[in-house]
C-alpha cells in the first residue's frame, strides 16, 4: 500500500495515477466509515462517492503538512453528517449536536450479515450515542485512529476525544446488559 506522501506526490505529477492510488487506498476505510454513520449500504455508496467527488475538487487546498487520513476522513464525516441532516429534515448535523443518533431499523443486505445478534446490538448501541461520542467511539475503536487524529477530523481537542470515547464505552457497556 502507499503511503500518504507517495499519494500526494503522484497527484501531484500525475493526477489521474495519483487520484486511483487514493481510492484504492481509502475507498474502503471511508466506505465503512460512512456505512457505521447511515447505515444503509446504498446511502453509504452515495456518500463515499460523493466524498471522493469533495476531495478530488478540493485537493489543490490541501496541506501536505498535514496528514492525509484526518482531511479524507474529515471531509467524509461531514458527507455523512450531511446525509443524515437530509434524512432527518434538518439541513445539516454538526459535530455539535448533541441529540442522540436516530435507531436506524437494520436490515441483512448483501454486504452485512445482520444475523450475527452480537454485531447488530453493538450497530444498535452506537446508533444511540450522541453524534460526538459516536464519532470518538468510531473512529477509535473500528478505525483505529489515535486520538489525536480523531480531534483533527472532529474540530476538538484529544483530551475531549478521549472523554467522548470514555463516555461511549460506558453508554455500549449498558446498553448492550439491558438489550439481552
Amino acid at each position: 500500500m502507499p503511503t500518504d506522501e507517495e499519494i500526494v506526490t503522484t497527484i501531484q505529477k500525475n493526477p489521474e495515477k495519483g487520484f486511483r492510488l487514493l481510492l484504492s487506498s481509502y475507498m474502503q476505510p471511508v466506505y465503512w466509515h460512512i456505512r457505521r454513520m447511515v447505515v444503509a449500504h446504498d446511502d453509504a455508496q452515495d456518500a463515499t462517492q460523493e466524498t471522493f467527488v469533495r476531495v478530488f475538487r478540493a485537493f489543490d487546498q490541501y496541506k501536505p503538512e498535514y496528514a492525509l487520513k484526518p482531511w479524507i476522513f474529515r471531509i467524509a464525516t461531514h458527507e455523512a453528517l450531511r446525509l443524515l441532516g437530509h434524512q432527518q429534515g434538518k439541513i445539516m448535523l454538526s459535530f455539535d449536536d448533541e441529540a442522540s443518533a436516530e435507531l436506524f431499523n437494520l436490515k441483512a443486505d448483501e454486504y452485512v450479515d445482520y444475523g450475527d445478534k452480537l454485531a447488530v446490538k453493538l450497530q444498535q448501541a452506537v446508533l444511540t450515542l450522541p453524534v460526538k461520542q459516536q464519532l470518538a467511539f468510531n473512529f477509535r475503536y473500528f478505525d483505529e485512529l489515535s486520538y489525536e487524529e480523531i480531534a483533527t477530523i472532529t474540530d476538538s481537542t484529544a483530551a475531549n476525544v478521549k472523554a467522548n470515547y470514555h463516555f461511549a464505552k460506558e453508554k455500549i457497556v449498558e446498553y448492550m446488559k439491558n438489550h439481552d
